[in-house]
């Protein structure tokens, strides 16, 4: 393997796992280098096991018996190794996940053969929080969505507090970047989607009558954790949709309310 041993944080080869507690400078940064950081063994290993392919490795002296087995499998990429205290230094915080990936970001998918491909999509509207993000992921993948769409301004679903709250479900579960929003939905209603959004509007459907629809395909869509969804948004699509609450309570969090709202939609 490509074993190198860091002596210093100021090692220009490890410049990919520098800052990485600067939100807005990751955020900008990793996708326009085509690259994103996979935090703790297993999510690397089901990064791999995804197809992705590693840039280089970043982790302690310590893990490398439990990550041996990929470090073999591509000999030919670097492996940094350090002390936790040099890692700590350049990263911005303690690694007590086990390891650290630089991974090359594939390809974006395009939007007709993911549409051609699903029967229920969930699309999120200028959601930031990554955990948010992250969590509705791995909803997605356990309740069946078949993929997920993410408006222009949403947070990257490849930052890697969403790939670790996800759980590396981000990896499994189809998605991509529209470039129009709401525009795209005219592209939904083309493929046949029914496209329902759930907001609190004087007529909106109950959960419960949106899924004894049984709709054959359908979009959800759910909105940014303060506003809700754009009035834009909600008079370009065919139905609103809402989660009956008790005591009080007005709505769930985003990603509670994705859970719920993906059980009660999947496809029989």
């Amino acid at each position: 393997m490509s074993l190198i041993h860091l002596e210093s944080s100021d090692d220009p080869r490890v410049s990919d796992y520098t800052r990485l507690t600067d939100t807005a400078l990751r955020r900008l940064r990793e996708p326009a280098e085509g690259m994103y950081i996979a935090e703790s063994s297993k999510v690397l290993r089901r990064a791999v096991d995804a197809g992705h392919t590693p840039r280089s490795f970043f982790l302690a002296e310590k893990w490398l018996p439990d990550l041996q087995d990929i470090l073999d499998r591509f000999q030919e990429v670097p492996a940094y190794v350090g002390t936790p205290d040099i890692l700590e230094a350049i990263t911005g915080f303690h690694l007590h996940r086990g390891a650290l990936a630089a991974m090359h970001r594939p390809a974006p998918l395009e939007l007709t053969g993911v549409l051609a491909g699903s029967r229920r999509i969930a699309i999120l509207e200028n959601i930031v929080d990554h955990t948010n993000i992250g969590a509705i992921f791995r909803s997605a993948a356990a309740l069946g969505v078949d993929a997920v769409l993410v408006s222009p301004q949403c947070a990257d679903p490849l930052y890697r507090r969403a790939i670790r709250v996800s759980m590396g479900t981000v990896f499994q579960v189809p998605w991509l970047r529209l470039e129009s929003w709401p525009g795209a939905l005219a592209d939904l209603r083309a493929a046949g989607f029914a496209t329902a959004a759930l907001a609190l509007e004087d007529d909106s459907l109950t959960l419960q009558e949106l899924g004894a629809r049984r709709f054959d395909r359908l979009a959800l869509i759910l909105g940014t954790e303060g506003d809700g969804l754009s009035r834009s948004t909600l008079a370009e699509v065919d139905l609103t949709v809402r989660i009956p609450m008790q005591r009080g309570v007005d709505s769930l969090n985003v990603a509670a309310a994705s859970a719920v709202a993906f059980w009660e939609c999947r496809v029989f």
